[in-house]
């Protein structure tokens, strides 16, 4: 899997939107950009943009396209295949770093975006019971069988 299709990186900077994926050197274009940019690039912030993992509203909408409007797949949960991307990309994030620079995190209402985020973004502070932050997902959530976060 590859984590690129899951999480993308836009840094915005003065009312302009830098797509740093999309550049050869996106390191050189932002820092030729900041030096004549009107608000300092130390005090701006980046936005990560990362979709739902895999739902089964996608499985069932590769077999039939009309699952897509269905309203019983409006609120499709993470399939397992999905909570396998969770995974990955909460590694990815973690390893990379980039797990302690989040500040906030926002999602839709619906459960799939949820389990995402809680998945890849959520608990980790949770390690001793006592200390734990409110909690973020019950067991099983959505047909999950993962644990609460």
């Amino acid at each position: 899997m590859r984590v690129e299709n899951l999480c993308r990186s836009y840094s915005y900077h003065h009312h302009h939107l830098y797509f740093p994926f999309a550049s050869p050197t996106p390191q050189a274009d932002m820092e030729a950009r900041a030096g004549t940019a009107l608000y300092p690039l130390h005090r701006c912030k980046t936005i990560y943009l990362v979709r739902h993992a895999q739902g089964i509203h996608n499985v069932e909408g590769e077999k039939d396209q009309t699952s897509f409007i269905s309203p019983a797949l409006l609120d499709a949960h993470l399939t397992s295949f999905g909570w396998n991307q969770v995974d990955c990309l909460r590694e990815h994030v973690t390893k990379c770093g980039l797990a302690k620079k989040i500040e906030f995190v926002i999602t839709s209402p619906l459960l799939r975006t949820m389990q995402t985020a809680v998945g890849v973004f959520g608990g980790g502070n949770c390690t001793d019971g006592v200390n734990a932050s409110p909690l973020l997902m019950v067991e099983g959530a959505g047909h999950s069988g993962r644990q609460a976060i």
